[in-house]
């Protein structure tokens, strides 16, 4: 009998550390395709001009174990040049996902604090936004920009922010009218007080999470603005450019030109869509003890 208890004992004991449940899983998947998007910005950083020469005599080959992505009409290592493709639109898109942030942060809470007027713009302002293609607005404001980096930057940071502003506006709103906030504002505490101490570390969370959902979309619509010619030079190794180069070959069966940039850019938006959704599911009290 005491040896029986003491192995239930031991069992008892060792069960909390065996446990893998919901929590564990959204965090190991969200470790992992960090991990795995981090290593492509770094090794696409560390990709150099020699990486990227041309090679006549290799011209066209189809993947192989030496070549993994196949190569080129000019002989060059697509495998390297779809990485660096994938790094230099990753990069554009943390740049335009964050500066969306900001945008809607600010506009999230000037709409909720500074009265219907300004409220009232605002929302007008999210839904002329919502209304026009992103892709077109893209383009305009590029072209308007002079095109190049600065410009598809500036364009896909400008169309990503109103659907965050609408969900920031909504939480502000809710925490505004809390008792904790009217006892704030009682006290006569501006709306600054109110806004920097009490209501902007609620929707921190919500931020950090409508700021990687942004980023699949801007990555997707910079490819895709690319792609038109309206994005970055054609001298830049990025996935749009490579992509549209491609399509003259296809006819020829040169498929791998096409295919692993596509894939590639697909699985990179997938995973970071997967990122915000498991951090959303992780920030969740419903989930949280699970």
């Amino acid at each position: 009998m005491i040896e029986q208890y003491e192995n239930i004992t031991v069992e008892k004991n060792k069960s909390p550390l065996l446990k893998f449940g919901i929590r564990e899983k959204t965090i190991a998947s969200i470790a992992l395709f960090t991990t795995f998007l981090i290593f492509i910005l770094i090794v696409g950083s560390f990709i150099t001009e020699e990486h990227l020469s041309i090679s006549l005599i290799n011209k066209n080959l189809a993947p192989s174990l030496e070549y993994i992505f196949g190569t080129d009409w000019m002989g060059r290592d697509m495998f390297y040049r779809t990485i660096k493709g994938l790094s230099l639109s990753m990069k554009i898109a943390i740049m335009a996902s964050c500066i969306s942030g900001i945008i809607a942060l600010t506009l999230g809470l000037l709409g909720a604090t500074l009265g219907k007027r300004v409220d009232s713009f605002i929302t007008w302002l999210i839904d002329l936004c919502l209304a026009v293609p992103h892709v077109l607005v893209i383009i305009l404001i590029s072209i308007a920009m002079g095109g190049g980096l600065k410009g598809i930057v500036i364009g896909v940071s400008l169309t990503h922010w109103p659907s965050l502003t609408r969900i920031i506006r909504a939480e502000v709103m809710q925490i505004n009218n809390s008792e904790y906030v009217k006892v704030s504002k009682n006290f006569g505490r501006s709306n600054l007080y109110i806004a920097i101490n009490h209501i902007l570390p609620h929707i921190i969370p919500q931020l950090l999470v409508g700021i990687v959902l942004i980023f699949p979309h801007a990555v997707l619509h910079e490819a895709s603005v690319t792609f038109l010619g309206f994005g970055l030079p054609p001298h830049e190794p990025a996935i749009g450019i490579i992509l549209s180069e491609a399509m003259k070959y296809l006819s020829s069966g040169r498929w791998w030109l096409a295919f692993f940039p596509g894939v590639s850019l697909v699985m990179v938006s997938l995973m970071v869509d997967n990122i915000g959704k498991q951090i959303s599911r992780l920030i969740n009290p419903k989930m949280a003890n699970k």
